[in-house]
């Protein structure tokens, strides 16, 4: 196993969850209900989507090349960036 790539990817994914919708709303479910449920469920889900990633991923490198992947995942980064700021932008300050 390439330690040096799941120690990487481990902490890219941890950075990108802490403080996201996800994060929220296990902190909210768990505060309300069962804690062991909700981790449990969290932690199938996450597991769930991360799978669907992976393979979707193999699928990709099949056709597409890497330079083109990281192309489009940087433009697709940038314009959901926009989507959240330009509204933000446009709200008048006390709204």
């Amino acid at each position: 196993m390439d330690w040096k790539l799941f120690f990487s990817t481990f902490a890219l994914v941890f950075l990108a969850e802490l403080g996201d919708k996800t994060q929220l709303t296990v902190l909210a479910q768990s505060a309300v209900h069962g804690r062991f449920a909700v981790c449990l469920a969290a932690c199938l889900a996450l597991c769930a989507s991360t799978l669907m990633a992976v393979l979707l991923g193999g699928i990709l490198d099949r056709f597409v090349s890497p330079r083109a992947v990281r192309l489009l995942s940087g433009a697709l980064f940038l314009v959901f960036g926009l989507m959240l700021v330009v509204p933000a932008l446009r709200t008048p300050p006390g709204a």
